[in-house]
């Protein structure tokens, strides 16, 4: 019995009565409650997993229109920047002539 006091004296010493009897009241109710928890847990984590997995698409597609976006001025940019050097190339002929 000495094995069994000891350790359970210690416990009553360091967490007090109401610890000890939540620590044994929890140990009696884990077969019960852990199959429960993963009965409820893993639609929750499903239901995360399918969110994470639409807000990915969404992000993507958003980064993609962007990306078109960004692409489409540089090519205006460009364009611009090519309308500006065709003057002075122009007028550059004209005066040589």
């Amino acid at each position: 019995m000495k094995l069994i006091e000891e350790p359970l004296a210690l416990l009553e010493e360091t967490t007090g009565p109401v610890g000890l009897v939540v620590g044994i009241g929890a140990l009696l109710l884990a077969p019960v409650l852990i199959p429960v928890m993963a009965g409820v847990g893993k639609p929750l984590f499903k239901g995360v997993i399918k969110g994470s997995i639409t807000l990915a698409e969404k992000t993507k597609g958003m980064l993609a229109e962007v990306g078109e976006s960004v692409e489409d001025i540089v090519a205006e940019a460009k364009a611009e920047m090519a309308e500006n050097q065709m003057p002075k190339t122009a007028t550059g002929n004209q005066s040589e002539a």
